[in-house]
């Protein structure tokens, strides 16, 4: 079975559109058609109905749905299995949320080859709903994300609370802080409700960044006020050109370790999340022994 088969089938099930998903995959409307009608021919069954209004699965096509999914991630998995990665025994590919990526990838990358020395690693930083997509299809193992999409083949642990400082090049105190020089972080959608609820009257600042580093930045170029990580708050605080906004406290944002739902019982991922949620709970060195057996 050709796998864009299975990849037209799932997208499909999505966007519940032969024209939205021709556009997603980049391929004409009547290319959907002759991929759905040879899957259906290959297994046997009629997998949508069409109607004016809209493309609903059948009986067959939820059926269906769950083993395509299997499929498209065996052949993922399959594929990685026989791609080259050197003396490597194991690839394991990893995505990782942007601000994680930005502040903890050296030391996270350390502590992998010291726990698993003879396992290749794939890094690609992302946002959290491209990683949850990716787990499912099979691109990616293991992911480290701020927002979790529920999905019936995911797995989520808990991993740490990351807190995030307000910090000023100006103002002392909340009062000060002007909403024309305030930088407002949408990490994600948990932090952004707690910022509505914490700074009220900071709501539609006219600059908006959806990462910590890239707010560190601007505040270096041109000051003002914004939330950063503690440690760069701390870092930029220590410079004496920055203070902390003594009476608003820390936002802390939950950060989250994904992997398909059959791997939540596997050692290696166990044992990233453990050591994971130290690293990030505590950013000095984490002890790990270098022979640590997978």
């Amino acid at each position: 079975m050709q796998i864009e088969l299975l990849d037209t089938f799932l997208d499909l099930v999505e966007t519940r559109s032969f024209h939205r998903t021709a556009e997603r995959l980049d391929v004409t409307q009547s290319t959907v058609s002759a991929r759905v009608q040879s899957l259906e021919v290959a297994v046997g069954a009629r997998l949508f109905n069409r109607s004016r209004a809209g493309t609903d699965l059948t009986t067959e096509g939820l059926r269906f749905e769950t083993h395509a999914r299997m499929l498209r991630r065996d052949w993922n998995e399959a594929k990685r299995a026989v791609a080259p990665s050197g003396d490597a025994a194991l690839t394991m590919r990893l995505g990782i949320q942007n601000d994680l990526a930005d502040a903890y990838i050296g030391d996270l990358i350390v502590d992998f080859r010291r726990m698993f020395p003879q396992m290749a690693f794939y890094i690609e930083p992302d946002y959290s709903a491209q990683m949850c997509a990716d787990i499912v299809s099979g691109v990616h193992d293991f992911a480290v994300m701020f927002t979790p999409k529920p999905h019936p083949d995911l797995h989520f642990v808990t991993l740490a609370d990351l807190p995030y400082r307000l910090i000023s090049s100006a103002a002392e105190t909340r009062a000060e802080i002007k909403p024309e020089t305030y930088i407002s972080g949408h990490f994600s959608a948990a932090f952004e409700q707690a910022h509505r609820a914490a700074l009220p009257e900071l709501i539609g600042a006219p600059l908006s960044v959806g990462q910590s580093s890239t707010i560190s930045a601007l505040l270096l170029a041109m000051g003002g006020s914004g939330f950063v990580m503690a440690e760069k708050a701390a870092e930029m605080v220590a410079t004496g050109r920055f203070r902390y906004v003594s009476d608003v406290a820390a936002i802390n944002q939950p950060v989250f370790a994904a992997m398909h739902l059959r791997q939540r019982l596997s050692k290696v991922h166990r044992k990233l999340s453990k050591m994971l949620s130290r690293r990030i709970s505590r950013p000095e060195a984490v002890a790990i022994p270098p022979t640590a057996a997978v």
